[in-house]
């Protein structure tokens, strides 16, 4: 598991999105990324936090930033998530989990006393340099949008 933190060069990923088109980190360079990773597609807790940042996308693309969601969902199941609820931004299926852990939001959970591994839900903010500018792991999934803009104004 990655320990990034700030300031770290943000890792270099590759993957398909939810159209099957190929995505890297290199995509966005010159931009500045909110990089989302959550556990499942569809979800409550999920679903709140990808319409948070969907209804608050204009004023983060006024912001400059782009977004980008990742799971460890099928391209398709994020293709049927992205149209359901309309987002207006990609989302990664990292279905061999290879972003999440280089990223480090693959890890040891807990649910019910039992212990398993799952996505640890966290919010990378990557500027212009591909310098990690900000880490949220206390995501409020249902204000999360509000959240991010709070810390990078």
């Amino acid at each position: 598991m990655s320990h990034l933190k700030e300031g770290d060069q943000a890792p270099n990923f590759q993957g398909i999105n939810d159209q099957g088109e190929p995505v890297s980190l290199a995509d966005f360079s010159g931009k500045k990324l909110i990089l989302f990773f959550y556990p499942k597609a569809d979800t409550p807790g999920c679903t709140a936090e990808a319409c948070s940042l969907r209804d608050a996308y204009d004023d983060l693309r006024a912001r400059g930033f782009e977004l980008l969601g990742v799971s460890p969902d099928t391209a398709k199941k994020q293709g049927n998530f992205r149209k359901k609820y309309n987002f207006p931004f990609p989302l990664l299926a990292d279905t061999e989990q290879a972003v999440l852990q280089a990223y480090g939001a693959w890890g040891e959970k807990q649910m019910y006393g039992k212990t398993y591994m799952g996505v640890l839900r966290t919010t990378f903010v990557i500027n212009e340099a591909g310098l990690i500018e900000k880490i949220f792991t206390k995501v409020n999934t249902k204000d999360h949008a509000t959240q991010i803009l709070a810390a990078m104004s």
